[in-house]
């Protein structure tokens, strides 16, 4: 590849881990970087803006037979992930929502809300799509689901309202952990660059084993700016997983059955890893 390799990084703390040692060499490795939302990183990689993306693992599913994964590399949890939120006005137990107003800036977590609602509450309530505005969101709707670094500060608030984190929702339902963003890389580039695919593997997964191990300088970046004290960023970071393992591939393949059952993706999908299409 005669020109810098171009790579979408999700613009929240969650992927920081990732990223950030990635984005301090990218220059000498012949990287250039992207920041944006989720949403935005799906539709630049799936028209060919980015060769290489964090993406949301839903548009993963949606781009399986255009995309490869690069193996050891997600944003996940088992159990408790604190930035992916539903804030009702009244307990689930008590009343189901008849519409819930859901972030504009991801895929993942609101098709994985619309499961639990459907198969989990038997519910099955008006979505409407809205900038994530916590405040705004409720006053035409019954409860709110953001993500990211907005649902983090959200949930700091003082404002009376029921909370849900669907990461912990989907363990305690399923048993198993979830993967709410991967990274993938466009085949062709796969098939015409897998050298310069292979320094950003390489490059990603010595970043996120570093960063893993030295918190404390994502800590003090989340502290200064996004605010919280540094108790809470340690519990957030040690809470996520990064390395998608077996059993977190097993939680992603159970969504997708999921969201195929329902309607959600129209194909059945398979993970493919950029191992495998370099061995052939």
């Amino acid at each position: 590849m005669n020109r810098p390799i171009t790579i979408g990084r999700i613009d929240y703390a969650n992927a920081w881990p990732l990223f950030h040692q990635f984005e301090e060499r990218a220059d000498r490795n012949n990287f250039n970087v992207i920041k944006r939302v989720p949403s935005e990183l799906n539709r630049m990689l799936k028209i060919g803006e980015l060769d290489v993306s964090a993406i949301s693992s839903f548009s993963y599913g949606q781009n399986a037979s255009e995309y490869v994964l690069l193996p050891e590399l997600s944003v996940g949890s088992v159990g408790i992930v604190n930035s992916i939120l539903l804030f009702m006005k009244e307990p689930i137990e008590r009343m189901r929502p008849d519409r819930i107003a859901v972030t504009a800036t991801s895929a993942t977590s609101v098709n994985l809300l619309k499961i639990l609602m459907t198969l989990h509450f038997d519910c099955n309530p008006e979505y409407v799509t809205e900038a994530p505005d916590l405040d705004r969101m409720l006053e035409t709707s019954d409860a709110a689901l953001i993500i990211g670094d907005p649902a983090i500060q959200a949930s700091w608030r003082d404002h009376g309202l029921h909370v849900i984190d669907l990461g912990q929702l989907w363990y305690q339902w399923t048993g198993l952990g979830m993967t709410y963003a991967v990274v993938a890389a466009r085949k062709e580039v796969a098939v015409t660059a897998p050298e310069a695919l292979y320094t950003v593997y390489k490059a990603l997964n010595v970043s996120k084993q570093y960063n893993k191990a030295h918190l404390g300088p994502l800590i003090e970046q989340a502290c200064s700016q996004l605010g919280g004290v540094s108790t809470y960023w340690e519990m957030y970071f040690h809470s996520l997983q990064y390395d998608f393992g077996s059993k977190l591939q097993e939680g992603l393949k159970l969504y997708f059955d999921y969201s195929k059952r329902l309607g959600l993706l129209a194909n059945d999908v398979e993970l493919t890893f950029f191992e495998d299409q370099s061995a052939q």
